[in-house]
C-alpha cells in the first residue's frame, strides 16, 4: 500500500473540491520497465479516493494505436483527460511520487474543476500562441521546486491546444536527461532548443515559449 489511511483522508479533502470526472490513461508493459508496477499500484490507489476519477490500464505493446493517439513514445506514461475525453497533451512520464504526486493531484484538480489560478489576462496571453509547443519538464520526486514548474507548464498545455507539456522523471530516462544536458533539476526544455533552469514565474516561462518560437521561425 502507498496510500495510507491519514493520507487518504487527506486526499479525500484535497479532491472533494472535483466538480468533473477526471480520466488517468496509464500506459505500461510487464517487462523491461522500471517503476511501471509502482506507478500502476499508487494510481490504483488514488482513483478509489475519489468518484470522480477513474483509470483506463493500457498495454504500451499490444495498445500501439491508443499510445500513437496520445503520443505516448515510453513507458511508464500518464495521460489525464477530461470527462468528454479531451486529451490536453498533459502527460506524466515516470513515477509520479514524492514531490510529483503533489503535481499529479494539482493536475487532477486543474482538470476537475478548470481553474487555473492564473490571471483572465495572463490566461488570454497563453491562448494566444499560434504555433506548436512542447514542453519537458525534467524533475525527480526528491526535488520540492519541481512541481511548481510541472504544473505551470502543465496549465499552459490545459489553456492551449497547441501546447503539449511533459513532465520527466530524469533518473527514470537518463538518455534524455543527457540528451539535454540536464544537470540540476527542474529544467525545462521547450521545442528541443530553450532552456529555463528552477522554477520560473509564469510570466517568464511564457516569455521563454516565445522566445522559442522566434528561433523556430528564423
Amino acid at each position: 500500500m502507498y496510500i495510507d489511511e491519514q493520507l487518504k483522508a487527506e486526499l479525500k479533502k484535497v479532491l472533494s473540491v472535483l466538480t468533473k470526472n477526471v480520466k488517468l490513461v496509464y500506459f505500461t508493459q510487464e517487462l523491461e520497465c522500471q517503476y511501471c508496477r509502482e506507478t500502476k499500484a499508487i494510481l490504483s490507489e488514488l482513483v478509489e479516493i475519489s468518484d470522480k476519477l477513474s483509470l483506463d490500464v493500457k498495454n504500451f505493446v499490444i495498445d500501439k494505436e491508443e499510445a500513437a493517439k496520445y503520443g505516448v513514445d515510453k513507458i511508464p506514461a500518464t495521460v489525464l483527460l477530461d470527462e468528454n475525453d479531451k486529451d490536453y497533451g498533459i502527460k506524466f512520464y515516470g513515477i509520479p511520487s514524492g514531490y510529483e504526486f503533489a503535481s499529479l493531484l494539482e493536475d487532477i484538480k486543474l482538470i476537475g474543476t478548470g481553474n487555473t489560478g492564473f490571471s483572465k489576462d495572463f490566461e488570454e496571453e497563453v491562448k494566444k500562441i499560434n504555433a506548436d509547443v512542447h514542453m519537458q519538464v525534467f524533475v525527480t520526486p526528491t526535488c520540492p521546486y519541481c512541481p511548481q514548474a510541472v504544473i505551470t507548464a502543465h496549465k499552459f498545455a490545459y489553456l492551449n491546444d497547441k501546447i503539449k507539456s511533459d513532465m520527466i522523471e530524469a533518473t527514470e530516462f537518463p538518455h534524455l536527461s543527457y540528451k539535454y544536458n540536464v544537470r540540476g533539476v527542474p529544467r525545462t526544455v521547450i521545442n528541443e532548443n530553450t532552456f529555463i533552469e528552477g522554477a520560473a514565474p509564469e510570466y517568464m516561462v511564457l516569455d521563454k515559449v516565445k522566445e522559442a518560437l522566434n528561433i523556430v521561425s528564423v
